[in-house]
């Protein structure tokens, strides 16, 4: 029995494309998330990115637009892409649960943390991207993606910026999710952001010493 065939309520294709899973992904069922949500936003980017971005989930722009990283922490993680000589068109950008997962308030929808639950049902997609994309340097945006490919005794403030060891591709590694610079105080964005940024240079700079595709 394959991975993919874990979860029989998310209807994998048997040979995954970028093209297939999007149109696959309207018919999981492997969590609730799908009830309240607009719609499942897969990743985006093209085949064979040298480079993956992993984030924990849509928020409520991407719910409503249908694209990844659109919303204000799109914005943070395209001004700190730009900063680090990386241009956001190389990369494929996805996040580990593909439903936005939100308690509303009033009229307005707010961001809750998905569980073990809902990770673990979105995982087959996930590996279904990464099988596709096959990145030489995959990017883990916050302690949901970390911990979620790589375990829990990951921390973020710890092992940010630290290579890991993961047959996931060739450099795995993880810094802060854009949205944390915006919850920042005031005082402490600017600082957080160049931290964001140097994170993902050092990246850069791997893949430059790397050669391209």
């Amino acid at each position: 029995m394959s991975l993919f065939d874990e979860q029989p309520f998310a209807p994998i294709p048997d040979r995954p494309t970028l093209t297939n899973l999007r149109e696959a992904i309207g018919g999981c069922r492997a969590c609730e998330l799908w009830e309240d949500a607009t719609q499942a936003v897969m990743g985006e980017g093209r085949v064979r990115s040298r480079l993956m971005l992993v984030g924990e989930q849509p928020g409520d722009r991407e719910d409503r637009e249908g694209h990844p990283f659109v919303g204000p922490a799109g914005r943070v993680l395209d001004e700190a892409l730009e900063r680090a000589g990386i241009d956001r068109d190389d990369a494929f950008v996805t996040n580990v649960v593909k439903h936005f997962r939100f308690t509303r308030r009033g009229r307005r929808r707010i961001h809750q943390t998905p569980e073990r639950v809902h990770v673990a049902a979105c995982r087959p997609w996930l590996d279904a991207e990464l099988s596709v994309v096959r990145p030489e340097a995959l990017v883990l945006l916050g302690a949901t993606a970390a911990q979620a490919l790589l375990g829990s005794h990951i921390r973020i403030g710890r092992d940010r910026g630290i290579p890991q060891q993961s047959d996931l591709a060739p450099l795995v590694t993880l810094t802060t999710h854009p949205s944390s610079i915006l919850r920042a105080d005031p005082d402490g964005r600017e600082g957080a952001m160049d931290a964001l940024v140097e994170d993902l240079a050092q990246v850069g700079r791997w893949m430059a010493g790397h050669g391209g595709q």
